[in-house]
């Protein structure tokens, strides 16, 4: 399974923060005006993501802006994680993710894990960062 999410009118910025966030790149990026209903696309919508891959840490985001006419509701009952291979990674990660966004659960040690914190990003994804228990 992967995550698809819809922005509002910012996806290629939200996709770029993610490559550099969490070390990835973009597959494949189509704006509406480069898709075969571009004729037909609002002039304000041409420059809008339509549909976009990112590649990070071996796993995929797909992403795309919400389609003319259609609106933006915020994200709601999910949260995206990733998991890092130590303390030091999963604290990078928080960081970066974090940047311009808002903290929900700070980057500590749980219960389960010796790192973990959740927070929402500058664009209103929420993000858990989780370090797997090291065997004892």
């Amino acid at each position: 399974m992967e995550a698809y999410l819809s922005f509002n009118g910012d996806a290629a910025e939200a996709l770029a923060f993610y490559a550099k966030s969490l070390g990835g790149k973009i597959l494949f990026s189509m704006t509406f005006g480069e898709s075969p209903m571009g004729a037909e696309t609002p002039a304000d919508h041409k420059g809008k993501i339509m549909h976009a891959t990112l590649e990070a840490r071996g796993k995929q985001i797909m992403a795309s802006d919400m389609p003319p006419g259609m609106p933006f509701e915020g994200y709601k009952g999910f949260s995206l994680s990733v998991q890092a291979k130590d303390l030091k990674e999963g604290e990078a990660l928080f960081k970066a993710l974090s940047e311009g966004g808002k903290v929900t659960m700070p980057y500590a040690a749980t219960f389960w894990s010796p790192g973990f914190g959740m927070l929402e990003d500058k664009f209103g994804v929420p993000w858990m960062v989780n370090v797997a228990q090291q065997p004892a």
